[in-house]
C-alpha cells in the first residue's frame, strides 16, 4: 500500500461549543494519510493516475470554511467521507486539531481511520 499525505493544513472556521466560539474563526489543522495505488502514475508521469492532493486539499478548504462545526469529532466523520467517495479513496487516517484549544497544550483533537486499510 503506498499513502499519499498532507500535512497540517490549517483553515480557518467557526468551530466550538461555547458562544464565544461561534463568534471568532479557529484554526483547526488537519492531517491526511491516504491509501493510493502510485503505481501506473509512477509509470507512465501522468496526473490522471495519480491521487490528485492539491483537488483533495482544495475540497477540504472549501468544505471547512464553510461547514461552521460545533464538534471536531462531527467535522472529523464528514471529512473522512468526502475523501472516500469523492476521490475514491479506499482508506484514509485523519487527524484533526484546534491549536491553542487547551492552555498549556500545543493542540487536542483527535485520530480517526476510515475504509478498509489495503495490504
Amino acid at each position: 500500500m503506498d499513502i499519499v499525505y498532507i500535512r497540517d493544513l490549517r483553515i480557518e472556521t467557526i468551530i466550538g461549543i461555547y458562544d464565544w466560539e461561534r463568534q471568532v474563526k479557529q484554526t483547526v489543522s488537519i492531517d491526511l494519510e491516504m491509501a493510493s495505488d502510485i503505481r501506473q502514475a509512477a509509470a507512465t508521469d501522468d496526473i490522471q493516475y495519480a491521487l490528485n492532493y492539491k483537488a483533495v486539499s482544495k475540497r477540504v478548504i472549501a468544505y471547512v470554511e464553510n461547514r461552521n462545526a460545533l464538534l471536531v469529532e462531527s467535522l472529523a466523520e464528514e471529512l473522512a467521507a468526502i475523501v472516500l467517495q469523492e476521490f475514491d479513496v479506499p482508506w484514509l487516517r485523519l487527524r484533526l486539531s484546534k491549536p491553542g484549544a487547551v492552555r498549556g497544550a500545543q493542540d487536542v483533537g483527535l485520530i480517526i481511520e476510515r475504509g478498509v486499510k489495503p495490504e
